[in-house]
């Protein structure tokens, strides 16, 4: 049986990926611009690290069962329903998670160490292509041995991920309200 695909989720995706990668680019190139490699450094780790935890989330989504948090909700625990609502939206969840701000933390970790290794070179003299493959190869074992290790913590804990997710997001207007 064909699923019908669903065209305005694609199109929101789309607006909502795009919005993304303007903002975490411009913030970005504002940060970068007259910063120091510290807080370029910084900077570069922040978007590495944003990428692995929304990496987790969308593991633990896709992974955990809905089961224990009928009883938190039964119980009125904050954060069970909220749970509940992204474990029946797990496959847009994991694809915003994964996808969308997982693929444009990766990008942008990307052109920001880019900038980082041309101002390195620049600013000391340094050989650009070694200094290029040495921040970006980095970044990219940064990135992808974080993603592994998240990986296997999100399977492992994805019940108390969920949950703490939930639990943030209760605190949102928008996800914390009555339905």
């Amino acid at each position: 049986m064909k699923k019908k695909t669903n065209i305005r989720w694609i199109v929101e995706i789309v607006v909502f990926s795009l919005t993304m990668s303007v903002v975490f680019s411009f913030m970005s190139s504002e940060i970068l611009d007259g910063a120091g490699y510290i807080v370029a450094f910084v900077l570069l780790l922040a978007f590495v690290a944003l990428g692995v935890i929304f990496d987790v989330i969308g593991v633990a989504v896709t992974s955990a069962t809905e089961t224990p948090f009928h009883a938190m909700a039964s119980h009125k625990e904050r954060g069970a329903r909220e749970a509940l609502r992204l474990l029946r939206k797990s496959d847009k969840v994991s694809s915003i998670c994964n996808d969308v701000v997982g693929d444009i933390s990766g990008i942008i970790s990307g052109a920001t160490a880019a900038a980082i290794a041309g101002n390195l070179t620049r600013d000391f003299g340094l050989n650009g292509v070694v200094m290029s493959l040495v921040v970006t190869g980095a970044v990219s074992a940064l990135t992808i041995g974080g993603k592994a290790v998240g990986k296997t913590i999100a399977l492992s804990n994805n019940t108390q991920i969920i949950f703490t997710v939930g639990k943030l997001m209760s605190f949102l207007p928008k996800f914390g309200k009555k339905k």
